[in-house]
């Protein structure tokens, strides 16, 4: 793919090719030496526990290029260490964060021509990738695994961009059980939300924010994404087994508290929508995606935000001050921000 020719400004947030990835294999107890590949494939043994039985994990990052024409890496040692607790749960090795970084970084570099320019709006997605590759029929770990770093230019992952969305609640599916994955970054989690997004999405909303799955009384993930609301001068977000702990998250209460606000991590009872001045979806992909309105069908409610059509004045303020940190355009004082060499 000629780069020079992509429509930076409008980037979908979709898979486009690049020119290599970057691989190494874990044989026989040890992790073997990092290799960069054209191939868009993996040779994959049919009987792979990855295809069978779950083995896989991974993470999403991105890097930026800033006006002082630098690449930057956003916390990528927290995207590292979420990857290896996952692995834990899964009963997978463990990636040495030396080798973590250093895929990374070759990712970066030999795909450089696809890092998007500064201030267009896009940014350079990585996907870090861990699957069981070693063939197993009876239930259990296999003996061999490969870690793979992909990378992809992408746009902003709803196309509307930073502008108030719909989100439906949905009392009919569950994402993740109370004690199962749903706190770590494993496939199968995204697979079991697929059903509730795409209704979601067929009845006109971006995206469903899904419930706790045993009392079906608190916000749990809203879609592939962390759930905030902001009230009285205190940035509020779930707290859960079954929900994936944001690094976007974090970061954003990290910065809130930085703004002299309260931040509370705790259960959020659906009943509590109606009192938030704010609400928002918020991670990786979207960084912020505010919205508008929230619509529990079942439950005849409808609940509103803001004029939903423009985003609240303290998610415009947290998000502006992430991108102005992972672009180099404000003072990172918390030194999440990387800049490759």
């Amino acid at each position: 793919m000629e780069a020079e020719k992509l429509d930076w400004k409008n980037l979908p947030f979709g898979y486009l090719k690049t020119d290599y990835n970057i691989r190494t294999y874990y044989k026989n107890g040890a992790w073997g030496e990092i290799e960069a590949s054209t191939s868009e494939f993996i040779d994959i043994h049919m009987a792979a526990t990855a295809l069978h039985y779950g083995q896989q994990a991974f993470e999403g990052m991105k890097a930026y290029r800033g006006k002082d024409n630098k690449t930057r890496l956003f916390r990528w040692e927290e995207n590292a260490k979420r990857l290896n607790r996952s692995a834990q749960v899964l009963l997978m090795p463990e990636v040495p964060a030396g080798h973590f970084k250093e895929a990374i970084n070759l990712a970066i570099k030999k795909n450089a021509r696809f890092l998007p320019p500064y201030e267009s709006g896009a940014a350079l997605y990585i996907r870090p990738l861990l699957v069981g590759t070693g063939p197993e029929v009876g239930v259990k770990p296999a003996a061999e695994y490969l870690f793979i770093v992909f990378v992809t230019p992408v746009g902003p992952l709803l196309s509307a961009g930073f502008i108030p969305v719909d989100f439906s609640i949905t009392h009919e599916f569950d994402r993740a059980a109370p004690l199962g994955t749903g706190h770590v970054k494993a496939g199968g989690n995204y697979a079991a939300g697929l059903r509730a997004m795409k209704k979601a999405q067929k009845e006109g909303y971006a995206s469903v924010i899904f419930l706790d799955a045993k009392e079906k009384s608190y916000i749990d993930e809203c879609g592939p994404a962390n759930f905030f609301g902001i009230k009285d001068n205190t940035y509020i977000t779930p707290k859960s087994h079954s929900i994936l702990p944001s690094i976007t998250n974090r970061s954003l209460q990290d910065l809130a508290r930085q703004m002299g606000m309260k931040v509370e991590v705790r259960p959020v009872p659906v009943e509590e929508l109606e009192t938030f001045e704010e609400v928002g979806a918020c991670g990786t992909a979207a960084v912020i995606s505010p919205i508008g309105k929230v619509e529990d069908v079942d439950k005849g409610k409808s609940y509103n935000f803001g004029d939903g059509i423009t985003p609240g004045p303290v998610s415009t303020r947290l998000y502006e001050s992430l991108i102005g940190i992972q672009n180099g355009d404000l003072e990172d004082s918390f030194g999440w921000t990387k800049i490759l060499d």
